[in-house]
Formats: structure tokens, C-alpha cells, sequence
């Protein structure tokens, strides 16, 4: 029976998918996206490594916490790379890809039920070359094999990903997790079919490369297109038809932040004056914050939410969520002045300080969900536990906050901590005043974090990636733009000195993807290039220190050399030196939890074509947008192509280039920065500097602010309320 499923499986994955058209594809995607998200992606313990070990495989080597996590494993695993692929060459036995992450509960799960069985083990090691890959480490694999999984398998595709491929990485068929009875009889299966049948095998694998190598394949946009505001806002209308009114976010489950779903949405009414859009965007922020997604008592958000109203989360915390969440709480509170964005923008960026920081000033990867094996155990609160450690009154008061009762908001009776009730109803409710509420919330607050720091913790990934870093780098500039605080700029700078002492080099531009312990063992993708690029730009907007825009600029050139297709304006995901090992050199399009590469890569070219006037750059992010259009234009899908939507805003009008020179540039730039300026650069310094625009605008013992736009500047002004008053935000 299990013969036939499989079989059908690759029949109906296989054998049809040159009739699949890309907008059904596309569609295809975005569900098994959703599915696999909902159901796979929960996070798992770490376990503690005993000082002696019945097993150990070569992942003892890696630095990567996940691999790690298998290193003592029965099974035979060998990290990717050369080793394992010549080994099952030699000896002609199928690869077995299994790929996962560290805060992956199915992982971890499977990983017990199977992989640390050694009647499991004994057979995966006769039969097949097994390879353990760490999908935040090399999305580069990831991708290819999730895509196989997505064309072979009619289950939804998640992780842990298990991949049966021939010797030289072709796949054959891929699913996800499988209880460990299962499992064998798939391992008995293809053991067979490979020894009895290896035509048959050889066929699945060119049919299902066939169809992961015509996904690649873009088309190329037209270069006449003329950009006008029209092109995007039937799609805008139909995004905001998508929106929960009510609880924000998508309609549906699960929910997603999606920040740049967001910015786009707040850049839209900037630009456009639209007020549905921007409502749409902060009654998702807001409920998001009050939300279980937001950790009520120290800050920084989880994954995602599994309900519809943001109440209850998948608990792992990760830097790239919490890093774009920290730049879209700062970009609104620009725009609102709203007491509680700065709340959750101070609280965040503390969190990610306090738990996410390491001494050299680099940011770790994430939290998991699971502590003593059990998701959520670390956060979540009995009614008689919050009697137990508060008095009566700061029970009272914080229970009708919090939303906690003897029955629960989950399991067994347990609560998620949530913003139930404002403190001015509380305060109504139990006739106290303000001030009291607050006081006693405060007190409330700081027992409970005291409580809680007494269980056992989430483990930490303390791998440290480059695309990751430049994420929070870039939201503790926008956190120090919006609120003022120095630390954050520190923490900011300090991060980019990391990145560009241990990660880059500078002379030749080459950027490392991983760092821990001393080490960096993975060349760079397009993402890390692209977003510590942006986040080198960001670093300059809020320092005045050329070296950070001749770093992006260096990054900028070597991802062009490395990663250009001749025939086609966007980049590959992978440099040429990568593609080697890889059945599909694949582009990255879609913007998804993290923004698309080509569509970071797009605004970066724009920005430094406009910091150092080279129109190259600028003409290669104009034909990156115009090159994906037509795709998001058919898709109709705004939701995965929001940041090239954001991209094309900035064509749509050239930037306000705001030069700030003279002895109080800082002040000035900084209290300029306060304001939401999606779209102006600023540049400037107590000196000219090297960049064009500045030159000849020194004024000795004056600081001007000049405005200008395509190389023509208004008359300078020494107001910063003048300058703001100069910037038009409609676009012509």
C-alpha cells in the first residue's frame, strides 16, 4: 500500500508539472507555505550535550547548533558538501537530505523517534548516505529541495525536510516528517526500488529536475513601461480587501507579521494620502502589540500567531522578525507620534540587548518555542500562580489586564499573557485611579519577569548570520531615528563594526554568511549582501561617516560581478562559485517573512546610485522592478511582492537628497530624522565630504540644510520645521 501512495505521489507531482501555469504554481506555493507553516514550523528543545558520547558522526566539526544537535546521533550524517557527494558516488547509494533548523519541534521530534534509533540508524547507514543541512545556514539547498517537495509530494512540505535523491543531488521524491514506523517502510521502499529498478529512480529524478529548473526560469519585463501610481493601486485594493478589519493582519489562519506588508501599506499613505491604507496597517500593529504574539512582560515578538487574533503564538523568537517589527514600530511611531509604538520599539530593542546580544556586538539567531520540552512553558501562567506571587490587589488588577482566569486562554487551564482590557477600563472597573493601575501593573510586571527568570529557559541559537544581523541593525537605527536614544545608535554602529571586522573583507568586497565561535565557514548569498548593504546605508544616514557607504558600495560591486545573469537584470540567489553543487541556480523573487534579495538588492542600487550619482546603479534598479512586474501584475498577489512594490513607490518620484553641513549637522540631522521620511537620503557633515552633492555647500561658522531633488537644490534653510516644510510627498 505504502508503494502505491509514493508512487502516486511522484506520478501526480511529477509527470504533470509542465501543465501547471506560474499563476497556479504561485497560488500552489503560497498555501503549502501557509500549511507547512501552521503545522511544521514549532520549535524544539536543545538538548544538553553529556561529556561522553556512544556515537558521533562528522557533523562534530560544524558550528551550526542544529547539525550539532545530531553530531551524536547513530546515523551516519555528513554535513553538504563535496565529502558526502563523492562518498555516495563511490559507493552508489541514494543521498538521503534531511533539512531542519534548531527551533524546529518536528525536527527535534523526529530526531527521537528515529534518528537516535539504532534499528533506524543501521538502516539508513547500510543503504543511503545520509547529510543533515541547517536551512538557515544554507537556504541555498533548502530552496531547491523544498521545491522538489512541492512538485513530488502532495502532503504539505515543511520541515524537517526529507529529500531521496541520486548520487550526484538530483532529487526523487521529498516529504516531511514521518513517525518512525513510517518511516522505515519509506527507507525499505526506496532501498528496493533503487536496488531492483535504478532506471525507473533515474526518471522520477530528470522529470522532477525538469520541472525545479523551468520554476526558475523569469520572465523579462519590458524597459518602455512608464511608472505611475495606476500600475499599483488595483493591487493595493485588493490587499486591503484581504485585511481582518477587526484583529488585523491577513483574514484567516495562521497570521504573520509580515512587516513589509506594512511599510508598504505606510508608505502608501504617505505618498498618497490614503487613509484606508493606513488604517489597515495600524490596527494591525496594535492588536499585534497587545497581542500573545508580543511578550507582555519583557518584549520582542514570536513567530506567528495561530489564532486569528494574534493571541496565541508559536513562542519561538527569531532576529529577523523582531528586527523588521523594530523598524515598523519606529516608522509608525514617526508618523503617529503614538504613545505605545515607542513602548513596543523601547521594549523590543531592549529584549533583543538583554538575550540576543553577544560581547563582540554581534546578534544571535533566535529563541525557541520549547523549554523542558514543552512549548510555551517558559511564558505561560495558571490563575494560581498569579495569585501566588502577587498580592491581592496586584492580582486583581493584572488578571483583568492580562486577560488571566482559572479556565485559560490555551491548554490545561494556562494563559497567554494579552492586552484584554486598556488600564483606563481597568482602572473604570475597579474604581482605582490611573496612576494606580499603572503602579500596581508596574509591580505586577516586575514579580512575574522575577518568576519566570527561575524556569529553565529556551535555548538560544547562538549562530550568528550576516543577512540576520543587517535586520537588527537596521532596526536600531530606525529605533534611534524615531525615539533619539544613543544607545541605539551604539548598538547599531557596534553591530556594523562586527559585520565588517569579522564577516567582510574589505578589500575585495567578499562577505561570509555564518560566525560563531572565531569562525566563518559559508561564502555569502544575495540576502546577505543585499541587506548589509542597506543596513552599511542606514549606518551613514545616521552617522555622517562615509567609510559605511563605501562599504555598501564595495558589497554592491561584488555582488554584481559575483551573482549577474548575463540575460536577465536580476541576480541569481547564489554566487557563481555555489551553483556548482546545486541542481538549479535559482533567483529569488518572492518577499516573503524576510524581503526578497533581488527586491533588497533593488533598493540598495537606487540609493547608491543616488548617494554617488552613478546611473548605473540606478538604471539596474529600475530594470530589476520593470523585469518583475509583469509577474506581480498576473499574480495579483501583493502580499509576496510588497518590498518590489516599495521599490517601485521610490521610482515613481526621484527621492528628496537632504544635505546637512556645517558644525551642528548632527543636531540638525538627527532632529530632522525624527520625522518619517520614506523617501529622502539624507548626507551631509561638519565637513563637505567626498559625495558631489555636498560639495560647495559649507558655509564657515553656518549649518545649512539644503533640499533638493535630481541635483537641484531649494534655497537652504537653518530650520529643520523649514526643511520638512520644503518635502512634497506626492508623487508627480
Amino acid at each position: 500500500m505504502l508503494s502505491f501512495v509514493l508512487l502516486t505521489w511522484l506520478h501526480s507531482g511529477i509527470s504533470n508539472y509542465k501543465s501547471i501555469n506560474s499563476t497556479f504554481i504561485m497560488q500552489f506555493r503560497i498555501l503549502l507555505f501557509l500549511v507547512a507553516s501552521l503545522s511544521l514550523q514549532a520549535s524544539c528543545q536543545r538538548q544538553g550535550t553529556p561529556t561522553t558520547h556512544r556515537y558521533t558522526n562528522a557533523l562534530i566539526h560544524e558550528t551550526s547548533p542544529y547539525l550539532l544537535q545530531h553530531a551524536h546521533n547513530p546515523v551516519d550524517w555528513y554535513p553538504w558538501g563535496e565529502a558526502a557527494l563523492q562518498k555516495a558516488q563511490a559507493e552508489q547509494k541514494m543521498l538521503l537530505i534531511s533539512i531542519g533548523y534548531s527551533a524546529c519541534h518536528w525536527c527535534h521530534v523526529m530526531e527521537r523517534e528515529s534518528f537516535e534509533d539504532t534499528t533506524v540508524a543501521n538502516f539508513m547507514n547500510e543503504h543511503f548516505v545520509s547529510i543533515k543541512v541547517d536551512r538557515e545556514e544554507r537556504p541555498d539547498v533548502d530552496d531547491v529541495y523544498m521545491t522538489a517537495c512541492q512538485l513530488a509530494s502532495q502532503r504539505g512540505c515543511g520541515w524537517p525536510l526529507n529529500v531521496f535523491a541520486l548520487p550526484d543531488g538530483r532529487p526523487v521524491w521529498a516529504g516531511t516528517y514521518f513517525p518512525k514506523k513510517q518511516w522505515l517502510e519509506i527507507l525499505h521502499y526506496f532501498a528496493e526500488l533503487w536496488k531492483n529498478d535504478r532506471q525507473k529512480v533515474a526518471q522520477y529524478a530528470e522529470q522532477l529536475t525538469q520541472g525545479i529548473q523551468a520554476l526558475a526560469d523569469l520572465p523579462i519585463g519590458t524597459s518602455s513601461h512608464d511608472f505611475s501610481t495606476d500600475s499599483l493601486q488595483l493591487l493595493v485594493q485588493s490587499f486591503l480587501q484581504q485585511i481582518d478589519v477587526k484583529h488585523g493582519g491577513r483574514q484567516g489562519t495562521p497570521k504573520f507579521p509580515m512587516p513589509t506588508n506594512w511599510e508598504l501599506l505606510l508608505e502608501w499613505h504617505h505618498y498618497l494620502h490614503a487613509p484606508e491604507a493606513l488604517q489597515a496597517a495600524l490596527t494591525t500593529l496594535d492588536h499585534m502589540a497587545r497581542g500573545g504574539i508580543y511578550d507582555q512582560l519583557s518584549g520582542g515578538f514570536a513567530r506567528y500567531s495561530t489564532d486569528a487574533r494574534w493571541l496565541v503564538p508559536h513562542f519561538e523568537k527569531m532576529l529577523y522578525d523582531n528586527g523588521q517589527l523594530l523598524s515598523l514600530y519606529a516608522h509608525a511611531y514617526q508618523l503617529t507620534q503614538k504613545p505605545l509604538y515607542a513602548q513596543i520599539v523601547e521594549a523590543t530593542a531592549h529584549f533583543v540587548a538583554r538575550k540576543l546580544t553577544s560581547e563582540e556586538g554581534a546578534f544571535y539567531s533566535s529563541l525557541d518555542a520549547d523549554s523542558e520540552g514543552e512549548e510555551g512553558k517558559y511564558y505561560i501562567w495558571t490563575e494560581a500562580e498569579i495569585d501566588s506571587l502577587l498580592t491581592p490587589q496586584e492580582a486583581q488588577v493584572a488578571k483583568r489586564y492580562w486577560g488571566i482566569t482559572k479556565r485559560g486562554n490555551w491548554e490545561a487551564g494556562k494563559n497567554v499573557l494579552h492586552v484584554a482590557r486598556s488600564e483606563t477600563q481597568v482602572a473604570e472597573e475597579l474604581k482605582l485611579s490611573a496612576i494606580q493601575v499603572q503602579q500596581l501593573l508596574t509591580q505586577a510586571k516586575k514579580k512575574l519577569l522575577t518568576a519566570r527568570q527561575q524556569r529553565v529557559p529556551p535555548a538560544l541559537d547562538d549562530k550568528i548570520l550576516a543577512s540576520w544581523n543587517a535586520l537588527m541593525l537596521m532596526g536600531f537605527a530606525d529605533a534611534f531615528r524615531a525615539l533619539g536614544h544613543e544607545a541605539f545608535r551604539q548598538m547599531a554602529v557596534r553591530n556594523g563594526l562586527f559585520l565588517a571586522d569579522k564577516m567582510m573583507d574589505e578589500d575585495s568586497g567578499h562577505l561570509w554568511r555564518n560566525y560563531k565561535e572565531g569562525r566563518a565557514t559559508i561564502d555569502a548569498f544575495l540576502d546577505d549582501y543585499a541587506l548589509v548593504a542597506k543596513a552599511f546605508i542606514a549606518l551613514y544616514q545616521i552617522t555622517f561617516d562615509e567609510s559605511w557607504l563605501h562599504r555598501a558600495r564595495k558589497l554592491a560591486t561584488y555582488a554584481l560581478a559575483h551573482f549577474s545573469d548575463d540575460d536577465h537584470p536580476l541576480l541569481f540567489y547564489t554566487d557563481h562559485t555555489q551553483a556548482d553543487a546545486l541542481i538549479s541556480r535559482r533567483k529569488e523573487v518572492e518577499d516573503n517573512v524576510i524581503p526578497s534579495s533581488n527586491s533588497v538588492m533593488g533598493h540598495v542600487l537606487f540609493e547608491l546610485g543616488h548617494f554617488f550619482y552613478d546611473t548605473t546603479y540606478l538604471q539596474r534598479s529600475r530594470d530589476m522592478v520593470l523585469a518583475i512586474m509583469p509577474t506581480v501584475m498576473a499574480h495579483q498577489q501583493l502580499a509576496f511582492y510588497s518590498n518590489w512594490c516599495r521599490l517601485y513607490l521610490r521610482h515613481l518620484t526621484p527621492p528628496w537628497e537632504v544635505a546637512i553641513v556645517g558644525p551642528k549637522a548632527s543636531n540638525l540631522r538627527d532632529s530632522l530624522a525624527r520625522h518619517y521620511l520614506p523617501n529622502a537620503l539624507l548626507l551631509g557633515g561638519i565637513e563637505e565630504g567626498s559625495l558631489e552633492l555636498l560639495q560647495d555647500k559649507l558655509q564657515e561658522g553656518q549649518t545649512f540644510i539644503y533640499v533638493c531633488q535630481n541635483k537641484v537644490c531649494k534655497l537652504p534653510v537653518t530650520e529643520v520645521h523649514a526643511a520638512w516644510q520644503l518635502m512634497s510627498t506626492t508623487p508627480q
